[in-house]
């Protein structure tokens, strides 16, 4: 029997994933799936699948063929046409059914809606550091990592259960089998091997719309390159006319106004992956969003810092335009033509939220 329940789950969790990829677009650009996340898990509302179970009637109200009633009866009188004025019900309503599911599979259906390459990784590819930890006792050793207190524990109880401790003259002495010694346990933990740096424009031309626009996208960037690495670390940047370093909060959550001068987030970003991620030791993967909108004097000095500084470290480098209608957008077209001398560049325009499946796939896509 429970066998037969496993598989019955197995198949009900096969149709709760069909319907997840037939629906990943609208999930994806409503953000449904990130509104519950766990440090494993994601609550997924699917509408109008429910597991099959037993229902039991009240006792003694009969079975089959039991009850008043003539031959030939309907089993339930036919519907009424109702004249819309009736009073508000008060039974409750159809529920919406909240699906769990791991990051993993997560990133296991985008993968397949998407038909997405493998990531590839260069340099230190799944690192995995063993850590020692002295956790445990043993009866053999090196006399450097001798326990005393265990040792003198052990003889105390030996001369005392074989009569050879003297309270008058309480001495102790240690025998080869009483000795104890510290024994380390190796634990093996994954380095994080992959670095993604978000860079988001949050000057005045920029609505929350658009920056909902950038979180959506960049959770399911993250699924995708943490499914191919066994540790990712994130690095956020947030610019108007200046740049700084955030956290994932403040990056997500900041109202920001003023100019805009893209080369100084670039130049942060530069200094960030020197001083904390080799690129000989790293996977490197930077995405920059903005609405198009800089400086005019300030596009040379971007572009300078992107082509000699940045892309020589990393993996990818995606640029997504998000429109807003108070930007100019002019600042895609001087991106999109370096793509042709730098295959590490890719380009998308993400007008709203339906464009950003098409986004994360093109920026995805290159399996880097």
């Amino acid at each position: 029997m429970g066998q037969k329940i496993e598989k019955d789950l197995q198949r009900f969790r096969k149709i709760v994933r069909g319907k997840i990829k037939s629906n990943l677009s609208k999930y994806i650009s409503q953000g449904e799936m990130i509104g519950k996340k766990g440090n494993d898990l994601v609550s997924i509302p699917v509408p109008a699948i429910n597991l099959p179970q037993f229902r039991f009637g009240t006792k003694g109200s009969g079975g089959v063929g039991v009850g008043p009633g003539d031959p030939g009866q309907p089993l339930s009188a036919p519907q009424q046409d109702g004249d819309g004025k009736g009073q508000a019900g008060d039974a409750p309503g159809g529920h919406i059914l909240e699906v769990e599911l791991t990051m993993e599979e997560l990133a296991a259906i985008l993968g397949e809606e998407l038909a997405l390459p493998r990531i590839e990784p260069k340099g230190k590819k799944n690192v995995v550091t063993t850590h020692s930890r002295y956790s445990s006792i043993r009866n053999v050793g090196p006399e450097s990592l001798r326990h005393f207190k265990r040792t003198y524990r052990q003889a105390l109880r030996r001369q005392i259960s074989t009569g050879g401790y003297d309270p008058t003259n309480p001495l102790v002495v240690p025998e080869r089998e009483d000795k104890r010694y510290r024994s380390s346990k190796d634990t093996q933990k994954p380095e994080a091997v992959a670095c993604v740096v978000y860079m988001m424009d949050v000057s005045g031309s920029m609505t929350d719309e658009q920056k909902q626009i950038v979180r959506i996208e960049a959770f399911w960037i993250d699924t995708w390159i943490k499914a191919h690495y066994q540790g990712v670390d994130r690095v956020f940047i947030i610019h108007d006319a200046q740049a700084k370093e955030v956290d994932e909060h403040t990056f997500f959550h900041t109202r920001e106004s003023g100019g805009t001068r893209i080369s100084t987030a670039y130049d942060l970003a530069d200094k960030i992956l020197t001083a904390r991620y080799p690129a000989s030791e790293w996977n490197l993967y930077a995405f920059h969003f903005s609405d198009g909108d800089n400086l005019s004097e300030d596009i040379p000095k971007c572009l300078d810092t992107l082509t000699q500084r940045l892309l020589p470290k990393l993996n990818l480098f995606g640029y997504g335009q998000v429109e807003s209608p108070y930007g100019s957008g002019e600042f895609f077209d001087h991106i999109d033509e370096l793509t042709a001398e730098h295959p590490e560049i890719v380009t998308t325009r993400v007008p709203n939220r339906d464009a950003i499946l098409g986004s994360i796939k093109a920026f995805l896509n290159t399996g880097r």
